[in-house]
């Protein structure tokens, strides 16, 4: 496979996005957000579809296209990746919460009824936390291998109670990738079938490196989401989504990977007592790209709760 210099030819047909941009407002200030809009324009948005730390809106591209005819859904580039530019300096950076309040600034802007909040890994988390502040916006969420601590581990690192993680090995990774490549057709040919793309199927490889890189002057591409953003990602777990969780009452419906999980919750205990619509499977042969690798559960969840 190729890669085109943007949305391919196909993008003609309903099934594909729309780009746009939202301005928001936030603690830190106004900011703007990159999103991708599937299906009927004229239609209140169904489903914020929020992606996994380094990663883009248009990965999951694949998973998200085929439920245009049904649903409206904007997934949305988290800043720091893809085309949302990052604001919030990487040095010294605690927590999620800025995320969090940007997925806040895009739920007040949107008009219409509740939403489904989904996300995979970061991008379930930060549901997480915007779901608590924003309940009468959110319909249910649907989390694919959400970043979720056991409770003691999550309150330590809150409170401080641990050593800072700052070297953790998936951080020292993300410092250690390549920043730059000769072109995204040299980027796709490194990455195919290796590491952590071994599992990826050649379309959402694709669609991944082209909006995860961006290009440069001499006409060579470096990575969108900056190393030292994504390993602030990794690093940054000052936020505790329990007793986030505990304030949330809406459906809930956790997909779990088998295989190096970050989800460390395997039953609704994290949710209120009486909340029975709680939903938290472990799904067989799936590593953490559940989504990547089982688009067609991705599809099944929120076809569900919307």
């Amino acid at each position: 496979m190729t890669l085109d210099a943007d949305l391919p030819s196909r993008a003609a047909c309903s099934s594909e996005p729309r780009r746009r941009t939202f301005h928001i407002a936030t603690p830190r200030g106004p900011a703007a957000l990159a999103a991708l809009d599937f299906g009927d324009a004229g239609r209140p948005v169904d489903v914020v579809f929020l992606h996994a730390n380094g990663f883009n809106a248009l990965t999951y591209r694949s998973a998200l296209a085929p439920l245009a005819d049904r649903l409206r859904i904007l997934a949305v580039d988290q800043q720091g990746h893809g085309r949302s530019a990052q604001r919030v300096p990487a040095e010294g950076r605690t927590d999620w919460f800025d995320l969090r309040d940007d997925l806040i600034g895009l739920l007040d802007a949107l008009d219409g009824p509740p939403v489904v909040l989904s996300g995979h890994s970061m991008g379930g988390a930060a549901s997480v936390l915007a779901a608590a502040e924003r309940p009468a916006r959110v319909k249910a969420l649907a989390l694919f291998d959400p970043v979720i601590m056991s409770r003691q581990m999550a309150g330590e690192l809150a409170h401080g109670d641990r050593p800072a993680i700052a070297e953790n090995p998936l951080a020292a990774g993300a410092r250690r990738r390549r920043p730059v490549f000769a072109s995204r057709q040299a980027a796709l040919d490194s990455y195919r079938g290796r590491g952590a793309f071994k599992t990826w199927p050649e379309a959402a490889l694709a669609d991944y490196v082209q909006d995860g890189f961006r290009d440069r002057p001499d006409g060579s591409v470096e990575l969108a989401c900056a190393p030292e953003w994504e390993a602030s990602n990794f690093a940054a777990h000052g936020h505790d989504p329990w007793p986030a969780m505990a304030r949330i009452d809406v459906p809930v419906t956790i997909l779990r990977a088998e295989h190096g999980s970050t989800c460390q919750i395997t039953s609704p205990e994290a949710f209120p007592l009486g909340n029975y619509r709680v939903r938290i499977e472990t799904i067989a042969g799936t590593s953490h790209f559940l989504p990547i690798e089982r688009p067609d559960l991705v599809r099944d969840t929120l076809l569900a709760l919307s």
